[in-house]
């Protein structure tokens, strides 16, 4: 309870910091130290946008912090509609406890992409069902290239829903979502497979991977390609990855599970990255 509060706390005070950029962003941190997507904006005039949110049991903490900046939020973007980055949200829709959402964006799957997944059909349907009774605008994305403005933070779909792709189908759904504002840019890459970001890679949209600040795929492991890291310029990395992922321990020893999480950190260094925010380590990270 103590490190809510005294989470909470910073976001408020840094609040006043946002004003001189367009947009300040949090990384938020698992509290249960599991797998999960969770990102919150503030933009220069106030408004807040969410992306993913984590899993449902992030729900709370995520509440707490979206509530001390006015409990109110503009957007609310959806990579892809697996559990660890929806089910906070759909939480929040079945109960939102005096939250406002204006708009939610997401790129809906069909009935036969949705069910590509057996275990990821159930949560999916879920949401589904809570989206469609929300009475919240929802902008469903069927082809990239929306770009949207919110004060000073501007964002832009540079990939939706891959029907065509069935490998690692949801996975390979992500939207991949570039925000920027005058002095900063990240691109978000979700969950993207090889094949996803290969064919963004292969897109109109290839220059504007490029960025200060890159989302690592897939928490890490088992993401986008080699290829496609060493083909994009980013300055630093985040990473919304647990302990046991980051160390591919899943209880015998650093580095002797069967995660490659040590290979996609090995590509980092030989592209030269120094700068890593990783969610297990390093908490809540701030970027004003």
């Amino acid at each position: 309870m103590k490190r809510i509060v005294g989470l909470l706390i910073l976001a408020l005070f840094y609040m006043s910091v946002a004003a001189q950029s367009g947009f300040t962003m949090w990384q938020i941190p698992s509290h249960v130290n599991t797998i999960g997507n969770s990102y919150v904006f503030r933009t220069d005039k106030g408004r807040v946008i969410v992306m993913d949110g984590g899993t449902k049991d992030e729900t709370l903490f995520l509440k707490g912090f979206i509530a001390a900046l006015g409990n109110e939020v503009e957007a609310w973007i959806v990579s892809h509609p697996h559990d660890d980055h929806i089910g906070a949200l759909t939480a929040i829709l079945e109960n939102p406890q005096g939250m406002r959402i204006h708009k939610i964006y997401h790129s809906r799957f069909s009935t036969d992409l949705l069910n590509a997944e057996a275990d990821a059909a159930k949560s999916t349907i879920e949401f589904y069902n809570v989206l469609d009774t929300s009475h919240i605008e929802v902008i469903n994305l069927t082809k990239p290239g929306l770009t949207v403005k919110i004060d000073g933070l501007n964002f832009k779909i540079l990939s939706v829903t891959n029907e065509e792709l069935r490998i690692n189908p949801y996975n390979n759904s992500s939207m991949i979502v570039r925000v920027w504002d005058k002095r900063k840019s990240i691109v978000f890459l979700g969950d993207a497979g090889v094949e996803c970001g290969n064919k963004v890679l292969n897109s109109p949209y290839r220059k504007e991977l490029d960025c200060d600040y890159l989302q690592v795929a897939h928490h890490g492991q088992q993401g986008c390609s080699e290829q496609f890291y060493k083909m994009i310029h980013f300055n630093a990395c985040l990473w919304s990855t647990p302990s046991w992922v980051w160390n591919n321990d899943q209880g015998k020893g650093t580095n002797t599970g069967n995660l490659k999480t040590f290979e996609t950190r090995r590509w980092m260094d030989e592209i030269g990255i120094k700068e890593h925010h990783v969610t297990w380590r390093d908490g809540l990270f701030m970027l004003n």
